[in-house]
C-alpha cells in the first residue's frame, strides 16, 4: 500500500517556535511484548533528505527493515538506544519503564537535544525535556521513523539472541510477543527469566500463577499499562 514519506515538518516547526537547534526523534518497541526489554531509540537526523523508503518499521518487510537499519546507522547524525529490563518493567510499571529507557537513550547521545519529538499521544518523558508528541510520528517525522526502524531491528536481534536458550518460545520469530508458539510454551514450561511477571497473561496459567509479581503502588491503584494482554484476545 502506498504511503506518504516522512518529512521534517515538525522539526522545522520546533526550530521556528522554540529556537531548538538539536532535535531528537524518539520511538519505542516492545511495549506490548510479554518477554524481553522495552527498547527506545533516540535519533538525530538534521534536515537532510532521508533514505528512500523510510517509514514506520511496522510497515516494512523484515528484509527491507534490516537493510534500512544498516543504512540509517551511518546516515543519521547520531543515535543511541536505551532499554528497561523485564524486572524494571515489573517494578516500575510500563510508563516509568519507558521513561527510564528513553532517558538512557537520550543521555547516551553525544549531544543533548534541545527538543524531543515523541511518537504517540502520551508524553512519558516530561520535564526537563522539551517534548512534542506526534500521533503516528513514526510515519510522518523523519527522525522518529529512523528511530523506529533502528529500535525494532536492534530489539529483534536481542530477542533472537535471548531465544537461543529457550528455543520452544520462538523468540527469534515473535520477539517476545504473544504468538501461538509462545503461548503454548508458556503453558507447558512456564515463564523464562526474560518474561514480565506482573502481566495479566499469568492469570490464565494456573500452574504458573504463583510466580506473578504484584507491586504495591504508592497511591493504592494500579496504573493502566497499554498492551498488557492476557491469553484471551
Amino acid at each position: 500500500m502506498p504511503y506518504e514519506p516522512p518529512t521534517h515538518t515538525v522539526e522545522r516547526s520546533l526550530r521556528a517556535t522554540t529556537g531548538a537547534k538539536v532535535i531528537a526523534g524518539v520511538d519505542e518497541v516492545g511495549r506490548g511484548a510479554w518477554a524481553g526489554p522495552v527498547t527506545v531509540c533516540a535519533a538525530i537526523t538534521g534536515l537532510r533528505r532521508p533514505p528512500e523508503g523510510l517509514t514506520d518499521s511496522k510497515l516494512l518487510t523484515l528484509k527491507r527493515r534490516t537493510e534500512l537499519a544498516e543504512i540509517l546507522r551511518s546516515w543519521v547524525t547520531a543515535y543511541a538506544l536505551g532499554h528497561a529490563s523485564p524486572e524494571e518493567i515489573d517494578d516500575l510499571g510500563m510508563t516509568a519503564a519507558l521513561r527510564l529507557a528513553a532517558v538512557r537513550a537520550l543521555d547516551a547521545l553525544p549531544v543533548r537535544p534541545d527538543a524531543v519529538i515523541l511518537d504517540g499521544k502520551h508524553d512519558y518523558l516530561g520535564a526537563p525535556w522539551q517534548v512534542r508528541t506526534v500521533i503516528k510520528g513514526d510515519r510522518s517525522c523523519v527522525a522518529v521513523a529512523a528511530a523506529s526502524v533502528i529500535a525494532k531491528v536492534q530489539r529483534d536481534k536481542m530477542m533472537a539472541e535471548l531465544g537461543v536458550d529457550h528455543a520452544d518460545f520462538g523468540f527469534a520469530d515473535n520477539a517476545g510477543y504473544p504468538s501461538p508458539v509462545h503461548k503454548a510454551a508458556l503453558a507447558e514450561r512456564g515463564p523464562t527469566p526474560h518474561h514480565r511477571l506482573s502481566w495479566a497473561y499469568l492469570d490464565a496459567l494456573p500452574q504458573w500463577r504463583h510466580l506473578k509479581k504484584v507491586r504495591s503502588w504508592a497511591d493504592g491503584s494500579v496504573p493502566e499499562i497499554e498492551g498488557q494482554l492476557g491469553f484471551d484476545f
